[in-house]
């Protein structure tokens, strides 16, 4: 289901959050659950990986992790803001020592001037620290390209975070 260069990587993230005694979380919207599935596909990710929220709608968002309605009819789910506060619904909601959010347009439509396809956000929060909030402008990749050079950003924000 992965390419082996990803399923690497999480085994070695894997490692890394067990060799520095974390935790880890995420919420996954354009994603919808791609992160956790990579991950719980290496033996022993039960270690660390503690859970995963699949916030597809905006609802979802507000449910389960806390974002305020107001702030996404605001700036809209896609944004740096929404990033964050769905890192920090993480937080709030789970035991995990780090979080790590995602929210974009995969396409093939959606996109608009203003949000093209391939927009994407990610928000990475560790207990403690500040969040880190990243914006990636990867085209029209494709919506199969789109999600899976997500899943490699997050992958790369849940690496710094253990560090």
């Amino acid at each position: 289901m992965f390419a082996d260069a990803l399923l690497a990587r999480a085994t070695g993230l894997i490692a890394l959050y067990r060799e520095s005694r974390l935790t880890f979380a995420s919420a996954e919207s354009c994603t919808g659950g791609l992160i956790g599935a990579l991950v719980t596909a290496v033996p022993g990710s039960s270690d660390v990986y503690e859970r995963g929220f699949v916030t597809y709608s905006n609802a979802a968002k507000v449910e389960s992790l806390g974002v305020e309605a107001a702030l996404i009819e605001r700036v809209g789910a896609v944004s740096a803001e929404v990033a964050t506060a769905m890192a920090a619904g993480v937080l709030t909601h789970s035991p995990a020592d780090v979080a790590v959010s995602v929210t974009g347009i995969a396409g093939p439509g959606g996109g608009s001037p203003a949000k093209p396809v391939g927009l994407v956000f990610f928000g990475c929060a560790r207990r403690g620290a500040e969040p880190r909030i990243l914006e990636r402008r990867f085209g029209d990749l494709g919506r199969d390209g789109i999600r899976m050079a997500a899943v490699a950003v997050a992958l790369d924000l849940l690496e710094a975070a253990a560090r």
